[in-house]
Order: structure tokens, then sequence, then C-alpha cells
């Protein structure tokens, strides 16, 4: 299936959903903040109201004040005309602007033609729908209402809207960042039952929004071929916007080039070149637009959106392992206290997690498997502005959902280490998206102490890398080799880190890649537990670096951010081992006499394991290390960890 077709079905699955306002709810600080998102009905469009006016079903006036916030997303019916319109006159059908439908709007603006025009054009459209088969209640309240021509009048009556001192809307005036004059205004009809009165939003009526639908493609007069459908309906050559965000002017379809005529040399007219129903290319935007505000993610201009053809919720998979093992879960219905492990109540110096965590996240794939159509499948789509006024899609990709999962595990598993989130919270896996691109390019430098891309094009170095790890994760791509560099460098500098935090995350990150480059070059296996057979040359260096390191390091007060020697040379002992050592060597002395006895004996002890699996022309080779040299540290490191934790709990045993 193609795009449309995609999203086609979408919209058909997912119909029952139409008009109805939803609200995604995230957190700024100790704020909860709610983002609108609605499945729009064709010829509809969202929009945001200042103004809302009660009135009954003859037409009078109960009421008027501005719109909160927090609810002035609206959705109201627009013609092709008017939902493309940028400075050119053309009306909405029900609810608009104070120009459009304020019939005294000239009395108080110095717009007088232009107002009149306006409400004109506003006026003859509504009641056209209200004297066609299609009318509704709500259609006539509003004509009734309308027809006195007092809008102005009304709100200035209920304080909504205010004069300067010349008697004219205050400019300095306004509300939700809108001036007075161009407020929009939405409509509630209130209906007496029996002794009770009822309240009905217009926005939220699905039978006010069939009506239109009806009616709108009653007048349609021009019947042609919907390349897409294949059905007769009325063609649309001004494709909706709105796409990406409610600010967003660019199309993804036009064709509206009657100048240079592109066309030529192949048809004779726009119509036989292109040809849409104009229904279809409503479902098809709508069910777009839905997709990216519910569930997409956004990287400057560019934005990506995946969904699950049978609509459940998305493992998204620009997610790091442990989000990826909740979400599983959460969908599947399988608590995560199945498993005998928490990430959250692991030991920082455990090694051996690889085993468990892989089990783990076999089995919340599997059990998200199992939730699923077997005919299911999963959809991508990525899109960016070519020019301003134009949207390309840069991928569109569709898999079944089983392979997805498969592709998933393997990035989670090839890649998996030991990853340090924050300070004392660590979980076994692969970061998300959005943490390697701020560990592959960002700096602490900031007031949080966090890795951040504080640069002007922070957001396109975000998009360019989900742009490239897009297919190794969808598709099981091998890893762009200059990514896993880029790490290997930025965990060789300690020195440039103003957190330690910090840089253990890019350490964890450059293990992760490190691994999963080695998998895929030669098939090796690498573990977080260390390797205490491997000769390979760089290993051992590693190895020998994180001795050194702890030996100083445990010279130090508790939580010490003293950098350790070891750390201070980690670049150039990268570049040149051998001499390096030496250096390292001679600055650690002085701390073996800080040591127990016991202690000491034991790091002698495990120096000397090392030298012996050294072959003596590999130990004073020049050439560079390479990534390698990281996994071994980092095993050492946890290792020496874990042996000083065991004998502290074998003392508090005695």
């Amino acid at each position: 299936m193609n795009w449309t077709e995609e999203l086609l079905e979408v919209y058909e699955k997912n119909r029952d959903q139409a008009g109805v306002i939803h609200y995604k709810k995230y957190k700024i600080g100790k704020e909860e903040q709610r983002i609108p998102y609605v499945l729009l009905p064709p010829f509809h469009t969202t929009v945001t109201a200042q103004v809302e006016i009660k009135i009954t079903e003859k037409g009078e006036l109960l009421n008027a004040e501005k719109v909160a916030d927090v609810e002035k997303s609206t959705v109201i019916p627009v013609t092709e005309k008017s939902g493309s319109r940028t400075a050119g006159k053309a009306a909405h059908p029900l609810c608009d602007n104070l120009q459009y439908i304020a019939g005294d709007f000239g009395d108080y603006t110095e717009k007088q033609k232009e107002g009149n025009e306006c409400f004109e054009l506003y006026l003859s459209g509504l009641e056209r729908w209200y004297f066609s088969e299609y009318t509704h209640p709500k259609v006539a309240a509003i004509y009734r209402y309308i027809k006195k021509g007092k809008v102005i009048e009304d709100l200035i009556r209920y304080k909504v809207l205010v004069l300067d001192e010349n008697g004219k809307l205050d400019s300095k005036v306004k509300w939700q960042g809108v001036s007075q004059d161009k407020y929009l205004v939405r409509f509630v009809i209130t209906a007496g039952v029996t002794d009770e009165i009822i309240e009905e939003a217009c926005w939220k009526d699905r039978s006010l929004q069939e009506c239109f639908i009806q009616y709108y493609n009653s007048i349609q007069e021009t019947r042609d071929l919907d390349y897409l459908s294949g059905q007769w309906e009325a063609p649309s050559y001004l494709q909706p916007k709105k796409i990406r965000n409610e600010g967003d002017g660019a199309k993804l379809i036009s064709a509206n080039d009657e100048v240079n005529f592109t066309f030529r040399g192949r048809f004779s007219s726009k119509e036989q070149a292109f040809s849409i129903g104009s229904e279809t290319s409503q479902k098809i935007h709508n069910a777009l637009k839905w997709l990216i505000r519910k569930q997409g993610h956004s990287f400057d201009t560019m934005y990506m959106v995946a969904w699950e053809s049978d609509m459940h919720p998305i493992l998204n998979w620009d997610a790091d392992t442990e989000q990826i093992i909740s979400t599983a879960n959460r969908v599947s219905d399988k608590a995560e206290d199945d498993f005998e492990e928490e990430y959250e109540e692991e030991e920082p110096f455990a090694t051996d997690t690889n085993p468990i965590v892989a089990e783990q996240l076999y089995q919340a794939l599997q059990g998200y498997r199992k939730k699923v159509h077997n005919t299911s499948r999963m959809v991508l789509m990525v899109l960016d502005g070519a020019t301003p006024g134009r949207l390309a899609i840069q991928e569109f990709k569709v898999l079944e959902t089983a392979q997805y999962l498969d592709n998933i595990y393997q990035w989670h598993e090839r890649g998996g280490w030991k990853q340090q989130k924050k300070k004392n919270h660590y979980y076994y896996g692969v970061p998300g998206i959005k943490d390697i691109a701020e560990i592959l390019y960002g700096s602490d430098g900031n007031a949080m102490g966090s890795l951040t891309i504080n640069d002007k094009n922070g957001k396109r170095m975000y998009a360019e890398l989900g742009r490239r790890l897009e297919p190794c994760i969808w598709s099981g791509r091998n890893l762009p080799y200059d990514l896993v560099q880029i790490a290997v460098n930025r965990a060789s500098m300690p020195q440039s880190y103003k957190h330690c935090t910090n840089w253990k995350q890019t350490l964890c990150l450059a293990c992760s890649f490190v691994k999963k480059n080695r998998y895929e070059r030669y098939k090796e296996e690498w573990n977080v537990a260390l390797d205490e057979i491997c000769k390979d040359r760089s290993y051992l260096y590693g190895r020998l670096l994180a001795v050194a390191d702890q030996v100083e390091y445990r010279t130090f007060e508790q939580d010490s951010e003293r950098m350790t020697n070891a750390k201070r040379y980690m670049t150039t002992f990268s570049q040149r081992p051998f001499e390096t050592w030496k250096i390292i060597e001679e600055n650690i002395q002085p701390y073996w006499n800080h040591l127990k006895v016991s202690e000491r004996n034991y790091y002698r002890k495990v120096l000397d394991e090392i030298y012996a699996l050294f072959e003596v022309d590999a130990f004073k080779e020049k050439r560079r290390l390479d990534g390698l040299y990281l996994l071994g540290f980092h095993s050492q490191m946890f290792e020496l960890k874990k042996k000083k934790s065991n004998q502290q709990e074998d003392k508090e045993h005695e």
C-alpha cells in the first residue's frame, strides 16, 4: 500500500473519533500542559477561538465571554477556498472572525468597506446552508442571531470588547496574542427540554458536522475521476495546509501551476495531470494531521510519525530500552513486577545483566506481538519542508509488525550495554535517539548541568541523527561508523566535561556503539561482564587504565569530583598507549602507599594478570587503540567495584 492508501485506511478505521477533541498531556516542570488533537471530519479544520457567544434556538443572545486559553481549540466547517485563504476574502460557513460575522464591524473600525464585503460573503453563504435540505437547528439559530447585525455591540455590552477614546475597537487590547478586530467567534446553543436547559457547543456536534459534509458535497458542481479512490468525486485543487502544526502553511500536494505548464508534453491540462477528490483529500490530510499531533515527533522542521495499522499503541523506535520494555508490558497487560529484577533496583556495579534484560525485552515484545493481528503493519512517514510553502515525504516505510519487533529487538540487544541515565539510575540497553544526539553533540555548560545541544543548529542536528539512525532501527542496517568514532573520541576526553555523570553517559554510549559495530563487522559478541581471557591489545590496555584509575580514586574523599591521572591522560593514552602508560604508572606511585595492604595486593595482582595476557610485541606497539579499549576500561571498572562491594558485604556479615 502507498502512503495515501495507508492514511485513508487510518481515517476509515477511526472515523468514530472524527470531531472529538482529545488532549495530549505533558509536564513542563511542575505544571501540566495540554495539547489538543482531533481527527477532523472532511471539510473541517481547527482554529483558536477568542470569543464564545451563547444564544437560544431562536437566536436570542444569552451571554458572551472570552475563551479560556486551555479551551481555545475549536473545530469549524470550511470550504475549499476559506480553508486555504491567506490574503483573499473567503468566508467560513459557520464560525469566523469578527470582520465576517459582525454586521456592525465597520461602525467600530476604520474598515467600513472591507467589513461590509466580508459580512455579505459570510451571511450569503450561511443563508444558502440555512435554506438547503441539509440545514440544522444550530445553523438556524446562528443565522437568526447574525442577521441582526449587532455582534460587536453585544460584545461591548458584555465587556468582551473594549473601545478607545474615539469609540473604535482599541488596537492595543489583545487576547491570546490576537487583536480585538481579529477575534474568532464560536457559538453555544441552548435548548429547553421541559424544565432543563441544555447547552450544546456547535464545535462538538457530530450531527452538525455531518449536515455540513452532506451540504458541501451537494453544492459541488464538477465531478471527475479521483485518481486515488477510483470514484467520481468533486475534484480538489486547493489542498489543505496546517499539516505539521496549526501555523504550518506548507502543503503536501499542490498542482496549481497553469503559468509554467509543468505538465506540458505529457498532458494538455492540469485536470489530466492531477485529479484528487475533495473528500478523499480531506480524509488523507486529516488522518495525517491527527497522527502527527497524537504521536508524532518533531525535529525543527522535520516531523516523524509512525503508527500500527490497527492503531494499537506503538512501540516508539526512538525510545530507550527501558521505555520500550515498559510500553510493551503496558500494552500487553503484563506487569513489570512479573520479572525477577527491575532496572531501578539493579546494583550499579552488577555486570552480568545482558541475559536478564535480553529476556525481559524478548518477553515484553512477545507480549506485544500477541496483542496485534497477524496481518498488522508498522508504518513510518518522515516529512520536511522542501520550500517554505511545500512539504516533501522524505521517507515512507511499511513493515510487517513482526519484522519491526524483530528489528527493534536486534537494535537493543546487539547494542545493549550498561547505561547511566542519571547519577544513581542505571539500566541495560541502548539510549533513545534524543539522548544519543545530546551525548554525541551536546555540552554540559548549561545551568542544569545536563548534556544539551545549545547552538542554533541544534534542532537540525537532532533531525539529522534521527534520519541516520532510523534505517538502523527500522531496517536493521549497520550503524554508521563515523557515529561510532564520534562516541569513542568524546568518551576519550573526560577532561572536557564539567560533570562526571555526563562523561559516564558518553562512555556508556561509546561502549554500546563499539559493541554493535564489532558484531556487525566481525560477528563478535561482547558483554559488560569482564572477559578475563581476552588478549586483544586495546581491551587489555583499557583494563590497565581502569586499575590505575581505581588505585588513585580509592585514596580520594568520598564523592570527590577530582579527576584521576588515568582520566586526565585518557586522550593521549588512546593515541600512544605504551608511552602514556609509563607516565600514568609513575604518577600513581604515591597513591599505592595510601591503600590498605590487602587492597594494594589485590590491585597489583590484577595488574599482573593483565600484563600476563599481553604479547610482548603488542604491548610495545605504537599504533593507537581502537574502541575496544573503552569496553575493557568499563568492564574492568565495574568488576573492581563489584569486588569492593563484595568485600564490604563479607565484612558486614563477619
